[in-house]
């Protein structure tokens, strides 16, 4: 499938809503932000709204970026986990204090 770089080339300053919308649901947000695209005919009608603050080229990738994989995975580090007595101690240590201001 072909793909499209688009590069925000104008400011949304001072534009109607619906283009302002268009911006946004491209990915962009500022000028000089790009995004790559599939080249389809949704993604042709947004340009085709908001042309005067885009610049679309084909996109071609180079052999590193083929290359390039998806990014492992982090393992998480399971959370530390706190013994129900010790929330109980809490909680009764707060109860504690609030009986002793009123």
């Amino acid at each position: 499938m072909q793909k499209l770089k688009i590069r925000q080339i104008r400011s949304v300053i001072d534009r109607p809503v619906p283009q302002k919308r268009t911006i946004e649901a491209l990915g962009l947000g500022r000028p000089n932000w790009e995004k790559i695209h599939n080249d389809t005919p949704q993604i042709r009608g947004m340009l085709f709204k908001v042309s005067h603050l885009v610049e679309v080229s084909e996109y071609k990738p180079t052999g590193e970026e083929k290359e390039k994989s998806k990014p492992a995975l982090k393992k998480k580090t399971p959370a530390k986990k706190v013994s129900s007595t010790a929330k109980t101690k809490k909680a009764a240590a707060k109860n504690k204090k609030k009986s002793k201001s009123k």
